[in-house]
């Protein structure tokens, strides 16, 4: 994917970029993992420790095949990755998002899932479909991959256990030969 610098937009307002969140971004990262707001519907506990979010960095992002800070004026505001599938799915990959509470409602989390789309099939020649699973309850990453242009597929009941409650997760897709917006 290009990714571009910390340069401010035509019209001076800051610059959305992806680039690789590295251990530099910790205090930035830290900013959206340590916020009860933004894990409430991630896979992930609230971190508690910057050594924590240290680990995770070094041991999960800095290794994982395509996971990427979403900057504005290049400081890390959120992340988004996309995680490949093996096998007989490898025509699959997962796409998932996290963005700071303060960005929510801006359009910042839109305008990152559609640079990755726009990008992603390039990159991954093999990659067919590009699905997201939200929890029912958060509406508003509904709206993000609505606006991006996936395809609400349907309700996957009592799907994944997350934080203790067995929840049900909408499926979204957008596949390599959609119209990409």
């Amino acid at each position: 994917m290009e990714e571009t610098g910390g340069k401010h937009g035509q019209n001076g307002s800051p610059e959305l970029s992806l680039r690789p969140l590295d251990l530099s971004d910790i205090d930035d990262f830290m900013v959206w993992a340590a916020d009860d707001k933004v894990s409430r519907f991630c896979t992930w506990d609230t971190y508690t420790s910057k050594e924590a979010g240290i680990d995770f960095i070094e041991n999960t992002v800095i290794p994982h095949p395509w996971f990427r800070a979403i900057c504005l004026d290049n400081k890390a505001i959120g992340a988004i990755s996309v995680s490949a599938k093996n096998g007989g799915d490898r025509c699959r990959g997962e796409l998932g998002y996290v963005l700071a509470s303060k960005y929510w409602g801006k359009g910042i989390a839109t305008k990152a899932v559609k640079m990755v789309a726009s990008t992603i099939f390039k990159e991954w020649p093999h990659l067919e479909r590009l699905e997201a699973l939200v929890d029912v309850e958060n509406g508003g990453s509904q709206r993000v991959l609505e606006k991006a242009g996936f395809h609400r597929e349907g309700v996957l009941r009592k799907f994944r256990i997350r934080k203790g409650r067995t929840r049900d997760k909408v499926i979204y897709s957008l596949l390599s030969i959609d119209p990409q917006s």
